[in-house]
Order: structure tokens, then sequence, then C-alpha cells
């Protein structure tokens, strides 16, 4: 049992436990949550009434969540000082706990030594020291940059598997024609690539060490004003992952899955994680798998009843095809960098990352989130849409079986943006739409649950 310096577990409640590989959900389990940062908290606010709603509705009193607040960000940061945005607290509750969610958390971007979580600015020393306040909103609570938090709880806890699916639901606006005909679940690999973090600044000792390595020992040509990253993928991380993607395909009546890659250029990488994904189908799937080339060459492109498709697709080429042939791709499974662009490109078709649930799934550990941004300049206006966190814990639902309190949101949200009552991102795109509030837009989606 983890011990923990400033967090106190829920009274009532019990723990989910594993047991030979598979969830053991009570009926009132503990769940860990992180609101977030900038609107995280807005969102979090609207989404929690939403999951509980379904919850009481679909079990009328039977089965309860009770959450667990553990921080990150800039909470975690008001509570434990001392520039701690990711404490150890939170990530043994989620270890302890096996599923938890979250909402957006702030990523410095640029290069400056200083980050304020209140407003996200970055900025420099002032006067040779640290600022004692964030030189754009005065907020005391400016610490020092940081790697992505989101990254580093799923290297932390080996949460390999970024799950994105990606659909459309009745009503959103969007730029395509036909968005109906997208609906892909896209599995990215999340602990390798170039988010492995390996990364050399310029004019550094450390660079210079690398680029002279690379140019006397390797014969390779690096300009010596650059900055070096490594892009390390590995054949057990692309297996792992190419099998949670198959075993999802199968388990949930998808019919392909498409490996995509950049391996016409990147060839010991990129390419070796096309090579990997098709030797992991054939050694461990070989009586539910048909690769495109056997498709052609054995059946006559004929499908075979009762088998998945196994193709790949290079990563440019993957971007055109979901836009001209997006019902030609159930699953995907993709390394870090372009699944991520993939992801969010997808998202885009069907309405934004506001309508775009995630999770970071390892062998027990699942974290579900938002897969948008802080947006620190809508901070407790009441304003953003809360879906994409509402619709990870569609997903949570989904990973505790607890599929009818998951449906009743689903249904109750297409029907509340089939009504127009929706908010300001969905609204500026509709015709006589009325304009919610975060806090309205759960009223409305609660209401409209049966």
């Amino acid at each position: 049992m983890a011990t923990f310096e400033l967090l106190t577990p829920p009274l009532e409640g019990e723990k989910i436990t594993v047991r030979n590989g598979v969830l053991q959900v009570p009926d009132n389990p503990i769940i860990p949550f992180i609101e977030g940062d900038g609107m995280g908290p807005d969102i979090w606010r609207a989404a929690v009434r939403v999951f509980n709603a379904s919850v009481e509705k679909a079990y009328g009193g039977k089965k309860k969540i009770v959450w667990f607040e553990i921080f990150a960000g800039l909470k975690a940061l008001q509570k434990y000082g001392n520039d701690r945005v990711l404490p150890e607290d939170a990530v043994n509750a989620i270890k302890e706990h096996f599923v938890a969610i979250k909402g957006p958390l702030t990523t410095p971007v640029g290069g400056f030594p200083y980050v304020c979580l209140t407003c996200a600015a970055e900025q420099g020393e002032v006067n040779g020291k640290r600022p004692e306040k964030c030189i754009k909103c005065g907020s005391e609570w400016v610490t020092h940059r940081f790697r992505s938090l989101n990254v580093g709880l799923r290297q932390i806890m080996d949460l390999y598997a970024c799950v994105r699916p990606v659909r459309w639901y009745k009503g959103v606006p969007c730029p395509v024609k036909r968005p109906d005909l997208l609906d892909v679940v896209i599995f990215r690999e999340n602990t390798e690539d170039v988010y492995a973090g390996i990364e050399f600044e310029y004019g550094t000792d450390e660079a210079k060490e690398v680029i002279s390595f690379l140019t006397d020992r390797m014969g390779k040509k690096v300009r010596p004003d650059s900055g070096v990253g490594i892009k390390p993928i590995s054949v057990s991380g692309t297996k792992r992952l190419v099998r949670k993607a198959i075993k999802y395909a199968l388990s949930h009546g998808r019919k392909s899955v498409t490996l995509v890659h950049k391996g016409n250029i990147q060839k010991f990488t990129e390419g070796a994680f096309r090579d990997w994904g098709y030797d992991l189908a054939r050694e461990e799937f070989r009586d539910k798998i048909v690769t495109e080339k056997e498709l052609w060459d054995e059946f006559n492109g004929k499908m075979p009843e009762g088998k998945i498709l196994i193709k790949d697709r290079i990563a440019d080429q993957m971007f055109q095809q979901i836009l001209l042939r997006p019902n030609e791709y159930e699953v995907i499974a993709a390394p870090n960098l372009n699944g991520d662009y993939i992801s969010d490109a997808a998202a885009a078709q069907v309405g934004g990352l506001g309508m775009a649930p995630g999770a970071n799934i390892g062998d027990e550990i699942a974290l579900f989130e938002a897969t948008h941004g802080t947006a620190p300049k809508y901070t407790g206006m009441d304003k953003v849409n809360p879906s994409s966190v509402i619709l990870s814990g569609v997903m949570m639902l989904e990973h505790l079986g607890w599929q009818e309190a998951a449906n009743m949101i689903v249904s109750a949200i297409e029907k509340t943006i089939q009504q127009k009552r929706v908010t300001y991102d969905l609204e500026r795109q509709m015709e006589g739409a009325t304009k919610l509030k975060t806090s309205e837009f759960a009223n409305a989606i609660i209401e409209n649950m049966d």
C-alpha cells in the first residue's frame, strides 16, 4: 500500500485491483483525478457532474465513483512548493488505483528558464534573478522550466499506448462533407521516438560531444551549430503497441490495422517499426490476420471471413488517405511523433480537439485525459467546451466495464448538440445555435440523459 506525503485518500470506496491481468472493479471504485491547469478546473467541474449523473441514472444508485483529488501542475506547486509540479504522491496514487483521469497541464514550449503556471507565460531572469512574480499576469506561481508533465506521467508509469478514438458526433459542425465516414482508433506509441526526451541544446558540451562522435567516429555530416535529438524506436516497444492495437481490433470487431510510418526515409527506425509490426502480427496472430500482400497474392483481393487486414501506409500518404478514403481505416498503429500528428489531423475532420478524447494505457494502468491544451486566457471564465474530458471519461467508463453509463453520456451529448445548445466554439459555426457556458452545457447533457 502506498504512503502519501500530503494526500489523504477517501475513507469510503474500494480500490480497483488487477488479477491475472484483468481489472477487478468494485461497485464503488476510488478513482484519482487531476483537475488540470488553465481552464482545467472549469471543464473538470462540468465533467464530473456528467459522470456522476450517468452512473446514478444507469445503475439506480447501485454503483458510484468515489473521487480522489491528486495534484500536478499549478495546484501541485501551490501545495508542495519547491518547483514540485509532478510530486511522487500523484504518481503513487495512480499506480495504487490503476485508473485515473486528468485535465490539461501546462507544458513550456520555448527556451526560457521559467514559466508561470497561472498564465503559461515563459520568461527569463529579472535583474539576474528568478522572477518573484510573473511579468505578464503578476502571479507568484513561477517555476523553473520543466519537460512535459503529460509525457512524464506516460514514461514514469510506462503507459506506452496513447489511444485516441476519432469519430463524428451527430450535429457537430465539420469542415468535410462526410465526417461520418471517419471512425478510427489510433494507437500512438507513447514512450519512444523523439518524445524520449534525449536532446542536447545547441552550444552545450553535450551537444558538441555528440556532434563530434557523429562526425569523427561515424562519418556523418552534422553542422557544428546544431541542437541534437535522438530518436529511439525499439523492437519491444513496437511489438507491444502493435499487439495492443491488434487485440483491440479483434475484440471490437474492427476489420483492419494500419501501420503508419516514414520508413521510406528513416529506414532503421520508422521502417523498422513497420517490419517489426508485421513480424508481431505473423508471430502471434497468424490464424487471425492477413497482410495486404497476402490479400492480393493469395485471395485475389477478397478478404477471407473472420480475419483482419494488416497493412501499412507512409505517414504523409496517410494524411491524404484519412481525407480521401476515411472509411478504409479502422485502427491505426504509429510511432510517437507521427501518431501525434495524425490523431490531431483526424480530430480536425470531426470537429477538432474539443471533441477528441484520449487515454494513455499500459499493461495494467490507464490514465484518461483531455487531448487539448490549457487555454489559460479562458481560466475561470466558464466558457470552454468540456467534451474532450467528458468523452475521455466515456472511455474510462468503458474501461471499467460500465458501458450503460458510457452510452448514456454519448447519446446525451449528441442530443444536446443536435438541439444546438452548445459552447462558443461550436455556436460560432452553427446557425441558430444557443451559446452555453461550460457549466450550462453540462446541465443540458444531464437533462438529455435517458
